[in-house]
Order: C-alpha cells, then sequence, then structure tokens
C-alpha cells in the first residue's frame, strides 16, 4: 500500500474521531471505555477532538507525495494511543465496545506506517517527502 494512502486513511481516521468527540464526547467515551464523563471531561473531550480533527488536516498528503513529519505523527500517535488504550483494557478496568476495536485499529495504522516513517527519517530526515511508491504514474 502506498505511504499517501496509509497517511490519507489515517488521516481520516483521526478526522473522524475528531468530529465525533466535538460533537458528542459523552457518547465517544462511552463508545470507547465504558465509562461517563463530567462537564470538565467534556470539555476537555472537545478540545481532544479539536487537536484530534486539526492532526488529521495537518497529516493530509497532497497529491503526489506524504510529508515525513505527517506521517511520524500520525504513526508516533496511533503507536501511543495502541499502547495506551490497550493499558486502558487490561490494567485499567474499562471495557466499552470499542475499546478493542479501536486498538487494534491504532495498531493496524501504527504497522502501516512505521516503514514509510523508517524509510523516510532513515534517507532524509524529518523534512523529507515519502514519495508514492505505488506503480501509477503521479498526476
Amino acid at each position: 500500500m502506498a505511504s499517501r494512502t496509509v497517511a490519507a486513511i489515517a488521516a481520516v481516521v483521526e478526522m473522524t474521531a475528531g468530529l465525533a468527540l466535538t460533537v458528542n464526547p459523552s457518547f465517544v467515551v462511552h463508545l470507547l471505555i465504558g465509562s461517563a464523563l463530567s462537564d470538565g471531561g467534556i470539555a476537555i473531550g472537545r478540545v481532544g477532538g479539536f487537536g484530534l480533527l486539526s492532526l488529521g488536516l495537518a497529516c493530509w498528503p497532497n497529491r503526489r507525495v506524504a510529508n515525513a513529519q505527517a506521517i511520524s505523527g500520525l504513526f508516533i500517535y496511533n503507536l501511543l494511543a495502541t499502547l495506551y488504550i490497550g493499558f486502558l483494557g487490561v490494567a485499567g478496568g474499562f471495557a466499552g465496545y470499542l475499546l478493542w476495536p479501536a486498538c487494534v485499529l491504532h495498531a493496524v495504522l501504527a504497522f502501516l506506517l512505521a516503514r514509510p516513517v523508517y524509510r523516510a527519517v532513515r534517507r532524509q530526515g524529518l523534512g523529507a517527502e515519502v514519495q508514492n511508491v505505488s506503480n501509477a504514474p503521479p498526476k
């Protein structure tokens, strides 16, 4: 799968989660960890939603390439989200309907982003662009 495609999928996932948290953080948190939010938690949930929406928009690849910094950001976010959501399920005692599917989704995205991040950082550093590795010619 082309790194541009993986970046676009990850960006869409984060924008969707961000939008959902912005609109109804209580519902999202209930589905993820099976817990209710206080008024303060709702406010912080919305701010987190703004952050995820912004992350997805900032990491959206252009027509031909994906920026190494953007892919690195998406990779680190998905890796940390996988670890923390897994921790919440195993040691935190939380169990929402979407807890393990969210953990698996973040793990898959982190796995798919790992190779493009490694290649880009190894070759040219974080300022590099990750070339689209599909066989299709650029548009």
